[in-house]
């Protein structure tokens, strides 16, 4: 995903009309339907968030929510609140680490932080962010290392920046029995070679490589795709081909999920993508606390102290300070 501090509201492409609702997924003449209805998921004290969770909320057409996460505190308070998909970020190498962007964020890392979320939220579906050049490099150290996301990191799916060009590796971890996420559009990861971070698919011709990258992932047997910063009617053409649930980032309203940076939504970022603006004054509140506490410690006012002595105990500890006072006066004059 794109780093909070881009400035892309230049970018956003304008919403079109929605396609008509009565539609399937996979019908090639009209997008798909618009999802109506809003979904949380399984009641997380009853039942776990799984892949077949998801292709039902599909199915019936009810949107679902994803946040990124990145600790298995907030973890914790996110499953309560009924998100179902959590996205342990490559944009922890920017919320976590302050790092100007994601290509600084190391595999062991995350695989460290996608099992500290999937303990916080146990019975949400956890999305992992493959890092740059952990797959990139070799197929087979790719391999090993979303399979080390799946054993290590307890995650559910793994997500990897993908062209067309990576069906071949696609095609092989889906056989190992990992579930993949192909995220398509904007690619973070490859924000060097044009110079940062922008929009994908705001040509014909970008459009179409976007469409076809979507269907080498589906054809080579991709879970879910995410869609990244990418025009509406891009994004309508590719929920037309898919059979799998699609997430989008910044792809517009069409899309089955929705997935942003949660410290976003919280206010907690100096800017913020227009797709995902606050929804909480955590900044502000995150201040006022630290002003509090330092005129609390200032003036002495820290609350009630909760740890005593017994009567006994206090007795016997003033006794022993008392004589060792005494033995180190005497040894001293």
């Amino acid at each position: 995903m794109h780093p909070v501090s881009r400035p892309i509201s230049n970018t956003e492409p304008k919403s079109s009309s929605a396609p008509s609702a009565g539609n399937p997924i996979g019908t090639s003449s009209e997008a798909s339907a618009v999802p109506q209805a809003n979904w949380t998921g399984p009641d997380p004290t009853i039942a776990p968030v799984t892949v077949r969770s998801l292709q039902r909320a599909m199915r019936e057409g009810k949107r679902f929510a994803a946040l990124t996460c990145y600790d298995a505190t907030t973890a914790r308070w996110l499953e309560r609140a009924g998100v179902p998909v959590l996205l342990v970020g490559d944009t922890a190498a920017e919320m976590i680490l302050g790092f100007p962007n994601t290509l600084h964020a190391p595999l062991d890392f995350l695989v460290l932080l996608t099992a500290a979320v999937k303990r916080g939220a146990p019975r949400t579906l956890v999305m992992a962010d493959m890092p740059f050049l952990s797959y990139q490099c070799d197929e087979a150290e790719g391999i090993r290392n979303a399979g080390r996301f799946m054993t290590e990191g307890f995650a559910d799916v793994v997500k990897l920046e993908v062209d067309a060009s990576f069906a071949p590796l696609v095609t092989k971890m889906t056989r190992a029995g990992i579930p993949v996420v192909a995220h398509i559009g904007s690619r973070p990861q490859h924000a060097k070679q044009v110079g940062g971070y922008a929009a994908a698919g705001k040509t014909a011709d970008e459009a179409m490589r976007i469409v076809h990258d979507a269907e080498a992932m589906l054809d080579a047997g991709a879970t879910m795709l995410l869609v990244e910063a990418t025009p509406v009617e891009v994004t309508e053409e590719i929920m037309r081909r898919s059979k799998v649930p699609v997430i989008g980032c910044g792809a517009g309203p069409v899309c089955h999920g929705q997935v942003v940076v949660t410290h976003d939504l919280l206010g907690l970022t100096d800017r913020q993508p227009p797709f995902a603006l606050p929804l909480a004054n955590g900044s502000e509140v995150v201040m006022h606390m630290a002003e509090t506490w330092k005129s609390r410690v200032r003036t002495g006012t820290l609350g009630e102290h909760p740890y005593a002595l017994r009567d006994e105990e206090r007795n016997e500890f003033r006794r022993r300070i008392a004589e060792a006072h005494a033995s180190r006066d005497s040894a001293t004059g």
